[in-house]
């Protein structure tokens, strides 16, 4: 065998290694966040998070996201989708995981505009907005301000009660609960408890159909 080959094999079983390697990586890491849900299932949903859809819904989605995460704004409508593809079979939860520079205040204005009963016309001003205030080489969150006037949502009230004090600790709380699930990453999803096998949209609907199917069985 001649010395060309030989580093070419070689290379082929450093590649061959590295995707065995991460494979292995991300199912010890799937299997981990499982564990940390399942352990810590007391602090998946707590009773100041927004929800959407019936209490009696079988089939709960939990979703880590964060305001400034363009892939969590990609996700919105799907998500959404999913839910009116199944009407009152599907409750979904917004947790928080405020990653992004910024992203405390954002999740502190939703909480006050949660008062003003402005809750999703805020979030979807939000993410419609997302590229001229989150940029990654240049955020400024500081801008969203200029466009909350496109929501119904009162101002002044919307800054005082984002300087209660109960806006940092909602906001700690949700930082600390990221670290107890092993969430590091938006959007980060949970149905049923249980976190997505794989990354994406379509295993996002596969675990969904699984859990519809095992909840509500065809008689």
């Amino acid at each position: 065998m001649n010395k060309q080959v030989i580093v070419i094999a070689s290379a082929l079983g450093l590649v061959l290694a590295f995707i065995i390697g991460a494979m292995a990586y991300r199912g010890n890491a799937v299997e981990e966040t499982a564990a940390k849900a399942f352990e810590n299932a007391d602090v998946m949903i707590r009773a100041d998070s927004h929800t959407l859809g019936p209490d009696s819904a079988r089939v709960v989605i939990v979703e880590f996201l964060d305001p400034g995460c363009e892939t969590c704004a990609m996700f919105y409508a799907p998500v959404k989708e999913i839910m009116a593809a199944n009407p009152d079979k599907i409750k979904l939860v917004i947790r928080y995981a405020p990653f992004h520079q910024g992203s405390d205040t954002m999740v502190k204005m939703l909480m006050a505009a949660t008062r003003q009963d402005q809750y999703w016309p805020v979030l979807e001003m939000m993410f419609a907005t997302q590229g001229e205030w989150a940029s990654h080489h240049h955020p400024q969150p500081e801008k969203v301000w200029e466009f909350l006037p496109q929501t119904s949502v009162d101002v002044e009230r919307l800054r005082a009660d984002m300087a209660l004090p109960e806006a940092d600790a909602f906001v700690q709380q949700e930082i600390a609960d990221c670290e107890t699930l092993g969430v590091k990453k938006t959007p980060t999803f949970f149905v049923n408890g249980k976190p997505l096998p794989t990354f994406g949209l379509q295993p996002l609907v596969e675990l969904v159909d699984a859990e519809l199917a095992l909840n509500y069985p065809t008689p």
